[in-house]
């Protein structure tokens, strides 16, 4: 009996097993290819209301909801004592409605009952006062036992939710940024300067601390530098919020991992171009790259927008997600004001139109209370669609169709711009004039090159750039001598590299290179920088190429191999500029290397640009379209899809190279697209 009983037993497991798999294949291959969600707080909300919110989610072709991320209280209302049962009813109901789950670790909001209880678990902020209960992200990222007790809430969700066949993946805690300058980060610093570094001999040379007499003769003397300091000093203290931002993040992969399905992603939400940390550094750690894309003054800006699409796509250099985006406004601005309508459309087809594969808002529905009560939202505290709800039903409806034709593909390009957050930061620190901006340096170039050729990849210095015929480095300020090997290599194995002004000025520890710029770069351009000037006004640049007016910045080259050409000379100046070299460029093999000393106006970037494309045997897209239209493609599986969004304020018209098929139309051969304001056409090459 025993053993008759035991194979039962046997079959039993083996058969609820193969169910079990079973369900989670089905479930997995209905994921739609484009994926329309919102944030949902199931927690807020009596449970008697989550199935017709979830109706509404699904009458609106939204497939995909984040829950969870701000939960901890309703999750462990006390230490160790769990309740899950009710995320997992919410979680289960909206996969009834065809609804995925991205289930957010709950430790950006800690609980009451653990700041009372572990008050050393607060921040410290750079003025030395300790955070307070009540909002988020007031806990110290590098406190031992936050990090503990975060390990076991994600450890129980995990070990109850990894296997669950309607939860997609994983995002770790919410938009991290805020650091604490407490006791522990301090003695964690000085530790992780000692491995660094090894001695202190080894820092003080490299940082030239005898400089303003700052030499240490103990680890225990370097500071946080709360109001500046030694360039050396910063960095380390960048880099080592870096990796311990890395380490949090890790501190919860680990527990996440040995217990959730491989096909479950683990992502956390960024924030654009914000810069208080290496991304690259924490990115690593992640499957997925993911970010929050707000518009705070209502209008749209396509190239600073596209960029920081691009910067986030180069994080894993794959396809990415916008985890959150506003459904008309935001509540955190000086003047909230909305997107226009239309252009909730035209955002989210422009997040597609980068490589995004899910666009999510913030958030489904107003909470009764709480520090975001006027944040625009898809429906209304009392549970009703507001005005913007018809909008998003037609790009979930219009994701739902054209998914199908935009599955497998992606962003593919043979032209990069390389980004830095050590050269943004070694900038931001010493800017010299303040009028130069490096993410704006960064625009100058992006916008004529995504117009010339609709598809830009932008990546870090250190990755393989053999793919690539163009890379251009704006404002690479900071360069460390393996980054020097790499763009060295790129270069010798035929590759175009550009440099720009302020390029190349910086070590690894961000003190001056010992040679002028572009340092380690120097002999292979074959020039370098003889002196740099801010500009107060305008100076005349000429050549054969262009002539022009340079502004905010000044570099006055000069050549030392016969074959480096001088592009572009500075005209009558302050007198050091006069007649002298402006950009020169070099041939190395089937290579080059151009040196661009000052910054140009948008006339002349375009020219300039032109050129590059031109020199690096670029072929610039046929698709021409007019002002105000953007126009990106994606690629894969044998198919070529242009997106074109109409950002102008009037109607435009688009002809095309050759008949292409208007995919969002039933797919009928055209020759020619009509955009309205806010206008969207995806377009498929015929095979």
């Amino acid at each position: 009996m025993n053993r008759i009983f035991s194979t039962i037993a046997v079959l039993s497991v083996a058969i609820l097993s193969m169910a079990t798999v079973h369900s989670q294949t089905t479930a997995n291959s209905q994921v739609p290819p484009l994926l329309l969600g919102a944030a949902w707080y199931p927690e807020q909300w009596p449970e008697a209301r989550w199935d017709a919110d979830l109706a509404l989610m699904e009458k609106a072709h939204l497939h995909v909801v984040r829950v969870g991320e701000f939960a901890w209280s309703s999750m462990e209302p006390t230490e160790g004592h769990y309740d899950l049962d009710w995320l997992e009813r919410a979680i289960n109901l909206a996969g009834k409605h065809g609804i995925y789950t991205v289930l957010g670790t709950p430790t950006a909001t800690p609980p009451a009952w653990l700041t009372a209880k572990y008050p050393e678990t607060l921040r410290i902020d750079e003025n030395g006062r300790r955070d307070e209960h009540g909002n988020r992200l007031q806990y110290d990222w590098s406190n031992a036992k936050y990090r503990a007790l975060s390990r076991a809430i994600v450890e129980r969700l995990a070990t109850r939710f990894g296997h669950n066949p309607y939860v997609l993946g994983w995002q770790l805690d919410n938009e991290i940024s805020q650091i604490s300058t407490s006791d522990g980060a301090h003695k964690q610093f000085q530790d992780w300067l000692q491995k660094r570094y090894g001695t202190l001999d080894n820092l003080n040379t490299r940082w030239t601390t005898a400089y303003w007499s700052q030499s240490y003769t103990d680890w225990s003397q370097i500071p946080i530098p709360r109001r500046g300091g030694n360039p050396g000093l910063m960095l380390g203290w960048k880099l080592f919020v870096s990796d311990t931002w890395r380490g949090y993040l890790m501190n919860q992969i680990d527990v996440i991992r040995p217990h959730a399905d491989a096909r479950q992603f683990i992502t956390t939400n960024t924030m654009g171009f914000f810069d208080g940390y290496d991304h690259y550094i924490t990115e690593d750690v992640l499957d997925l790259a993911a970010w929050d894309d707000y518009v705070p003054n209502g209008k749209i800006d396509p190239v600073r927008n596209g960029m920081a699409h691009d910067i986030t796509r180069g994080f894993k250099r794959k396809n990415f997600w916008i985890m959150e985006t506003q459904p008309g406004f935001v509540n955190w601005s000086s003047v909230n004001v909305s997107l226009k309508k239309g252009d909730v459309r035209a955002l989210a087809w422009h997040d597609i139109a980068h490589g995004a594969d899910a666009v999510s808002y913030w958030q489904w529905r107003s909470a009764l209370n709480g520090q975001e009560e006027y944040h625009g939202t898809l429906v209304g505290a009392d549970g009703t669609p507001v005005p913007l709800y018809p909008e998003v039903q037609q790009i979930g409806a219009e994701f739902e169709k054209l998914g199908p034709v935009l599955a497998g593909t992606h962003v593919d390009t043979d032209v990069a711009m390389l980004h830095s957050y050590e050269s943004r930061w070694a900038i931001e620190w010493q800017r010299h004039t303040d009028k130069f901006d490096p993410v704006a340096e960064m625009g100058r170039y992006y916008g004529p090159l995504h117009e010339a050729t609709q598809a830009v990849d932008i990546v870090a210095p250190n990755v393989d750039l053999s793919k690539y015929k163009l890379v251009v480095a704006p404002a690479l300020n900071l360069l460390t001598d393996a980054d020097a090997k790499n763009l060295i290599a790129y270069v010798n194995g035929g590759g175009n590299l550009v440099l720009t002004a302020r390029s190349a000025m910086k070590n690894g520890d961000n003190g001056l290179q010992p040679e002028r710029q572009p340092g380690p770069l120097a002999a292979l351009l074959g020039g370098r920088v003889e002196q740099f000037y801010a500009l107060p006004e305008p100076v005349p640049v000429d050549g054969d190429l262009l002539h022009t007016k340079a502004s905010i910045w000044a570099e006055l080259l000069s050549t030392s191999s016969p074959d480096t050409k001088v592009v572009l000379r500075y005209g009558k100046s302050n007198g050091w500029l006069d007649g002298q070299p402006a950009v020169i460029s070099r041939r190395v093999g089937n290579g080059s290397i151009t040196y661009i000393g000052t910054v140009f106006d948008d006339a002349a970037m375009k020219t300039l640009t032109e050129w590059l494309l031109s020199e690096a045997k670029v072929t610039k897209s046929k698709l021409v379209v007019p002002e105000g239209v953007e126009a990106s493609v994606r690629q894969g599986n044998g198919k070529t899809l242009h997106i074109l969004v109409n950002f102008a304020d009037k109607v435009e018209t688009v002809t095309l190279p050759s008949p292409m098929i208007d995919e969002m139309h039933d797919k009928h051969t055209v020759r020619e697209v009509v955009l309205p304001v806010s206008g969207v056409a995806v377009l498929s090459e015929p095979r």
